[in-house]
Parts: structure tokens; C-alpha cells; sequence
């Protein structure tokens, strides 16, 4: 092996470190894709709008929704295999809720829930169905909205989110800065991602009334998880002041030893 292949052979493995887990989780390409990445129209377009979802990039795939055997072309659409097919209108919330059970629950009370025998708005009228996006604020804004009614209520809505939304996001960067510090953060990460949890399902309720008194609460946990932080940081703080002086005494001592010493030295030259 020459010197310069062998000066590579660390950047390659950063590389393939880097990549693992995202080889890792990212699904194989199933018969699903196969077939229906060939086809045009409306028969290729899941294919082709699957890749780059948020449930692509979690290793969700075509049979994990639609049921199948997804490395059997005879039996990718069977029955016996547990192949659902595309679910009516008024079924896709219940399909969906299959994995997104605490959703389901808020939006089965909500308007838009009430409504949906009616052809009110379901899971994939504001996300999508295969080009899946993921929950954010971003998904109430006038263009979307505005196809099925006035944006008023809507921008209340979003208007009591946002300040929640970014607070919780402060919180994820400062507890990811206080683990880079070497900080033991996960119970209070695992705290985090169970209120961003509960506060991203109030979003399906589309009740005014019922985001704002939601929000109150979620803000009242976040003040609690943003205390953890600054009892940290004041921690951190303090220990900082005592090593600087702890740092200045062993200097000040070291420079009274150097003159003790310098004292000494004189004192033998002149005996």
C-alpha cells in the first residue's frame, strides 16, 4: 500500500462511519418500488414522490402502509398477505392511525374529523400521501388552507403555535450544546420529545380555544426544562470562577516560591 492511499484510508472512514446510519435505516428497494418506479402517470407517481418523505427517510415503505409482500411480485398485492390497497377518504384517517394513534384520537374530535364523511379534510389533504411531509408549523400557511376555507382561523391557530414551536426548538439546541459539554441530558431530552410530542398532536385539533390552553401548558413544562439548562449553566459558570481563581492562587504561589527562591539564592552568593 503506497503512502498516499494509505494517508486516504482515515477520510474513507469517516466517510463510511458517517454514512452508516443512514444506510442503515434507509429501506431496500422493494418489488413495490421496482414496479411502479417503471410505470407513468399516476400508476409511477407514489415511486416517484416516496423517496425524500419524511417516511422514506424514517424506513417507512410502500407495504408498511399498504400491507403485501414486498419482495414477492405474485404476492405484492395479495390479499392473504395483508395487501390493503388505497383506502377510501373517509378510511385514511383510521389508515393512518394505525401508527399515529395519539393524532388519530385529536383529530377524530376536531372539525375536520367531524366533517369527514362529508369530505372534510383528511391526513393526506395537508401532508400528502406519498410524498409525505413532515409536521410543522409550515403546513398551516393561506395557500393550503385557503383550498377548503377562509385562512382566519386558521392564523389564529398558527399564531398561538409559533412562539411555542421555537421555544421548544431553543430547548433541543440547548440541551444538544449542554451534551456536547459532556452533560447527562437524556432524561431531560426524553422529557422533551414526549411534550414536543403532545404539543404537535394539539395541531389536528384546529380548535382556537383548545391550542391556546394547550400551549399555556406546554409552555409551563418547556419553563421547567428551560430551568434545567440554567441551573447548568450557572453550574458551569461558577465552576469556571473557581477554576480561574484556583488558576490565579497556584500562580500567585508559584511566583512567591520563585521569589523565595531568588531570595535564597542571593542570600548564599552573598555568604
Amino acid at each position: 500500500m503506497n503512502g498516499r492511499l494509505r494517508s486516504l484510508l482515515p477520510l474513507l472512514a469517516g466517510v463510511l462511519l458517517a454514512a452508516t446510519p443512514a444506510l442503515a435505516l434507509a429501506p431496500p428497494e422493494t418489488v413495490c418500488i421496482q414496479c411502479h418506479g417503471g410505470q407513468a402517470g399516476p400508476l409511477g407517481d407514489p415511486a416517484r414522490e416516496w423517496p425524500g418523505s419524511v417516511h422514506q427517510r424514517n424506513g417507512i415503505s410502500c407495504h408498511d402502509c399498504h400491507g403485501g409482500d414486498p419482495a414477492d411480485y405474485a404476492n405484492a398485492m395479495s390479499p392473504a398477505r395483508g395487501f390493503i390497497g388505497v383506502p377510501a377518504h373517509d378510511r385514511v384517517p383510521e389508515f393512518c392511525g394505525r401508527c399515529h394513534v395519539g393524532v388519530l384520537e385529536d383529530y377524530r374530535q376536531s372539525a375536520h374529523g367531524r366533517k369527514v364523511s362529508e369530505g372534510g379534510a383528511q391526513c393526506v389533504v395537508c401532508h400528502g400521501s406519498h410524498a409525505v411531509r413532515e409536521a410543522s408549523l409550515d403546513l398551516i400557511n393561506e395557500r393550503d388552507c385557503s383550498r377548503c376555507h377562509d385562512y382566519g382561523r386558521a392564523a389564529e391557530i398558527r399564531a398561538a403555535l409559533d412562539e411555542t414551536d421555537a421555544r421548544l426548538a431553543g430547548l433541543g439546541e440547548g440541551f444538544e450544546r449542554l451534551r456536547r459539554l459532556g452533560a447527562d441530558v437524556e432524561p431531560a431530552k426524553g422529557k422533551l420529545f414526549d411534550l414536543r410530542n403532545r404539543f404537535h398532536r394539539v395541531f389536528h385539533s384546529v380548535e382556537v380555544d383548545k391550542v391556546r390552553a394547550e400551549t399555556g401548558r406546554v409552555q409551563a413544562e418547556a419553563a421547567l426544562l428551560q430551568a434545567e439548562i440554567d441551573a447548568y449553566d450557572r453550574q458551569t459558570a461558577r465552576r469556571r470562577v473557581w477554576g480561574g481563581v484556583a488558576v490565579g492562587l497556584l500562580v500567585m504561589l508559584g511566583l512567591v516560591l520563585l521569589q523565595v527562591r531568588h531570595t535564597y539564592a542571593d542570600e548564599e552568593r552573598r555568604g
